[in-house]
């Protein structure tokens, strides 16, 4: 097995989780704090994806187009907030999930109507489209490069947000005991907003990086979605410490299984079976992995400390 192939595996692995962690940051902690099941998160990837890619297409302009995408995804996050979800909060478990799906579909229509049916072009920024030799012989994409620093990046802002501010200190507080903390003066409902407003943005930040490898389309948002419900049961429902985590563990395995296991297999198989069982074993290898981390924590590897 060719080591140079096995090392850009391995960082597209980790491109593809820090991905799915802008995704289930803000899941987790919307879930965490509000104990709102939103099955539409995934529309504001969807959202942000769309937004920048137009606005990508239109001025020509990397930056306008990523304040288009953050910010289309962060508004809309913020309106849905106030509109439907404030009045979900008290609401018990399967009427958010019925109302959150159907926001998908109102979603998936409204991009439908104004963008068309057809997939949107989105493209790499000229400054990012080359390649950074990493090694000898060894050329990996910028742009994937550069999404891995972004991530990682937002991934310690958001620690320090979280850990070390006072809107932090009220996040957490309204985690343990959202009651007490109203008590003391915070605006519970104006601290929900700004977090579910923080987690859409950060969802359409994911969405308008991935634009460029994957296709922007109506109903984008969905498969990534179910990705990031994975990286939270893994991670713990409520850590960003396990989301992130969780994130990269999903997307090392997952990116490596599809890479390799089906030639692993036909050192042991014949091709035409590793052919059949290599894609299919590729794709449970997340669920798995969910699975395993389950039996021995059931709370997930990094769970939040008990109220």
């Amino acid at each position: 097995m060719d080591p140079l192939l096995v090392l850009a595996q391995a960082l597209n692995g980790i491109q593809f989780g820090v991905m799915l962690f802008l995704m289930a940051a803000g899941l987790t902690l919307v879930f965490g704090i509000m104990n709102l099941i939103n099955l539409a998160h995934g529309s504001f990837y969807m959202v942000g994806a769309y937004a920048a890619a137009a606005t990508f297409q239109a001025t020509s302009s990397f930056l306008l187009a990523l304040l288009a995408g953050i910010g289309a995804g962060a508004a809309v996050g913020i309106l849905v907030e106030i509109v439907v979800f404030r009045r979900l909060y008290p609401r018990d478990h399967l009427d958010q999930v019925l109302a959150t799906f159907g926001l998908i579909l109102f979603f998936n229509e409204i991009v439908r109507m104004i963008w068309g049916p057809t997939a949107l072009y989105a493209t790499v920024p000229h400054f990012l489209a080359g390649q950074v030799e990493i090694l000898p012989g060894a050329p990996y994409p910028a742009y994937r490069l550069a999404i891995i620093a972004v991530g990682l990046g937002v991934a310690a802002l958001l620690y320090a947000l979280v850990s070390k501010t006072r809107i932090g200190m009220m996040i957490r507080a309204g985690a343990s005991d959202r009651v007490m903390v109203s008590a003391l003066g915070v605006n519970v409902k104006v601290l929900y907003t700004l977090v579910f407003g923080l987690g859409a943005g950060l969802a359409a930040l994911a969405g308008l990086m991935a634009g460029p490898i994957f296709t922007v389309e109506s109903g984008m948002g969905e498969n990534v979605l179910i990705l990031a419900f994975v990286v939270i049961v893994i991670g713990g429902i409520g850590s960003i410490r396990g989301a992130f985590v969780a994130s990269l563990l999903v997307g090392f395995v997952d990116t490596m299984g599809r890479a390799f296991l089906r030639p692993l297999l036909a050192t042991v198989m014949a091709n035409t079976a590793a052919d059949n069982a290599g894609p299919a074993l590729a794709s449970m290898l997340i669920y798995l992995l969910m699975a395993a981390v389950l039996f021995f924590r059931p709370r997930g590897l990094f769970p939040p400390r008990t109220r």
